[in-house]
């Protein structure tokens, strides 16, 4: 049997399954936060944590939402991360009583690099990938390393070939 392609190892997630998994996501924080239960800031990490930074502060009625944009992929391909775009520090301090939201933890280097600058935030992805699992404190869904999750803000709708005949 042929080895698969990258995008057959993959694991599609429909607008509908991210606002879902992103509300679990605010279900596990509602209630953690250091000021009695409730949380200062969302920090959002561009660009993927955005949409489930949006949705985790409207479930926890979070008022303050900004963002920091990390850069570490080149299409699919991981290098060095860097930031591009820090969040206001002023309003954000060490973290404490921030939650910063992405997407995905992969490597966790990007997650190395905000934990550096926010040290005192809690860090919480929608998903998660073993050698990642452990720069968060929340996630809701683990997938395998070897597995490449296309987010629904990277798709568009084609007819797909069946695998026999026409």
């Amino acid at each position: 049997m042929q080895e698969p392609l990258p995008h057959e190892k993959g694991f599609h997630v429909s607008w509908d399954q991210l606002h879902r998994d992103a509300r679990a996501l605010a279900w596990r924080l509602d209630g953690k936060g250091p000021d009695d239960g409730a949380w200062r800031a969302v920090v959002a990490i561009t660009r993927g944590g955005m949409a489930p930074a949006m949705i985790v502060a409207r479930e926890l009625d979070i008022r303050i939402v900004d963002t920091i944009s990390v850069k570490s992929y080149d299409h699919q391909t991981q290098g060095a991360a860097s930031i591009l775009k820090s969040p206001d520090m002023s309003v954000i301090g060490d973290g404490t009583g921030v939650l910063v939201v992405d997407d995905l933890v992969d490597t966790g280097r990007t997650l190395d690099v905000v934990r550096a600058h926010m040290p005192k935030a809690h860090i919480a992805t929608v998903y998660a990938k073993p050698m990642g699992r452990d720069r968060v404190q929340s996630y809701v869904t683990e997938v395998s390393q070897d597995t490449w999750i296309f987010f629904p803000w990277d798709l568009a709708l084609q007819y797909v070939q069946p695998y026999r005949g026409k």
